[in-house]
């Protein structure tokens, strides 16, 4: 590793060769992470474990102000949107360069999102996107100067900055994806403030200081990630000094670290959701009945006091409440009501129904999955519906639920962590968000009403009033119940102590930059 100095070198390899006792190196930060990344192209991947990486190797055009979800400058110095919320006009830095030496400028940012938007762009082939359906209203891309570009909307376009400062925006080398095309994703190339050196599969993604970032060198020399997807080895490695850093702590462990001055344990509320997706194109959950009876017969309570030990709330539908504006609380959850439950499945016709559960073993914002399939399993037995689970590796998980359940399974547990009210119903509860036809809706779901709602919160650019419409959407799709809805989480992490100006942020975004290690 070119960056790394010699003792910090020997000191990771005796860290990684399992000695005892090993501690981490000095201005090294080594991060327990969930699981193996998928990729580290900013466009291709959808999971906070993905981000957390990306992010502290690229930038975005704007960014969250920190402790925030509100939108700030970052390779922009300012913008300005047309009347008509239609032009979008920014301003870019004019001394940032990517670090493989090239220049960052407006050709940069058109390259990135024609890139993902185009079909017939020369390296759209180096996808898929997944969530290009962020900027689906954009309709050009235009570099009007070397540093001045201009995005023109099809329509006015409500989320379009804070879709903007999600992964899915930052900015990446043209000729780095020219030069690596299929395999960009292995070998980065961003304007960050560090920058990629090695990807050990299943072993560590290590990433080095970039003296030439435009904010200025972060006091970090490197930055280990390492995927430790068993979450009783994660706290074991943290508290045997194998970890500085430990993501997504299991409930049981929490007070532990809180006891030990030796770890600072960190929290943060934030638009998180765990729910069940159910197959609504055939089987069981074909029938509202049915579907609202599995909401009735988990027993959410428990799952959130004794599984999840306090970390989260009873969520009640698709809008978290941390978006406060666009969700006024007026949506309850369902109530624990087995009695109910059992009523409405006579009534379905379906007592004893055989379900097939996929469950995952880790993943981002999955808390703690098997054990909240264990519960959920024997709460459906007590009503009278047998859940079959079938356990997968995070990355397997998402290859078999995100092309849809048909033909394969009943229900499926997922949980998003989203910045924008939009995010998650759009990507995943609208007709047009099919699986075939790229998008999440993994259950199949449809209501016309639902997409009239959205559409319109799309085009709405008055909070008060987009509040309105994500209520009614939230209204209608806790009746109608395509997916049971579980838990909010709030997030968590633990550090060494002498790891300084660590944060948690609202966005779920692991930012480091300004993390140093005394």
């Amino acid at each position: 590793m070119r960056r790394l100095f010699a003792a910090a070198f020997a000191a990771l390899a005796i860290l990684f060769s399992g000695a005892a006792g090993a501690q981490t190196p000095p201005g090294v930060l080594l991060v327990g992470q969930i699981a193996e990344p998928k990729s580290l192209d900013p466009q291709a991947v959808t999971a906070s474990n993905d981000f957390r990486i990306v992010v502290n190797l690229y930038d975005g055009l704007v960014r969250f102000k920190k402790g925030t979800l509100e939108v700030e400058p970052a390779l922009a110095t300012d913008w300005t949107i047309s009347e008509d919320g239609t032009v979008y006009t920014f301003n870019l830095r004019d001394d940032v360069t990517f670090q493989d030496g090239t220049p960052f400028n407006a050709d940069a940012v058109v390259f990135t999102f024609e890139r993902m938007l185009k079909e017939d762009h020369p390296y759209h082939d180096t996808g898929p996107f997944p969530l290009a359906f962020f900027f689906s209203q954009v309709e050009t891309v235009t570099a009007k100067d070397e540093h001045t570009v201009e995005f023109k909307l099809k329509e006015p376009f409500a989320p379009f900055l804070s879709n903007l400062a999600y992964p899915t925006g930052l900015i990446v080398s043209p000729e780095a994806v020219k030069e690596y095309g299929q395999d960009f994703g292995r070998h980065p190339v961003g304007t960050g403030a560090f920058k990629f050196e090695e990807w050990e599969a299943n072993q560590r993604v290590v990433v080095t200081r970039n003296d030439d970032f435009w904010e200025g060198a972060p006091p970090l020399e490197a930055i280990v990630f390492r995927p430790v997807t068993d979450a009783n080895t994660r706290v074991a490695e943290m508290l045997s000094g194998g970890l500085d850093v430990m993501v997504e702590v299991p409930p049981d462990s929490l007070q532990t670290f809180r006891d030990d001055p030796s770890f600072k344990v960190y929290e943060e509320a934030g638009p998180h959701l765990w729910f069940l997706i159910l197959n609504t194109k055939n089987g069981p959950f074909a029938d509202k009945r049915v579907r609202q009876a599995v909401n009735y017969a988990i027993d959410k309570k428990a799952l959130t006091e004794n599984v999840l030990q306090g970390t989260a709330d009873i969520a009640a539908g698709p809008i978290p409440p941390a978006f406060a504006w666009a969700n006024d609380g007026s949506v309850e959850p369902y109530p624990y009501d087995p009695d109910k439950a059992r009523e409405l499945i006579k009534e379905a016709g379906a007592e004893g129904a055989d379900l097939t559960f996929y469950v995952t073993e880790g993943g981002s914002g999955m808390l703690d999955p098997v054990a909240m399939a264990t519960a959920i399993q024997a709460d459906l037995a007590k009503v009278g519906l047998n859940a079959k689970i079938e356990t997968y590796e995070w990355n397997t998980f998402l290859s078999n639920v995100n092309p849809g359940l048909e033909g394969k399974a009943d229900m499926a547990e997922m949980a998003w962590m989203t910045n924008d009210p939009d995010t998650l119903p759009f990507l995943a509860l609208r007709s047009d968000a099919m699986p075939s036809e790229g998008g999440f809706n993994s259950g199949y779901y449809s209501n016309p009403e639902v997409d009239k709602l959205l559409d319109e919160a799309r085009r709405t650019t008055d909070q008060t009033e987009r509040g309105r419409l994500y209520n009614k959407v939230q209204k209608i799709v806790h009746d109608d119940a395509p997916w049971a809805f579980i838990a909010n989480w709030k997030q968590n992490a633990v550090a060494r102590a002498e790891v300084q100006n660590f944060s948690l942020e609202p966005s779920f975004l692991l930012i480091l930059k300004d993390v140093s290690k005394g």
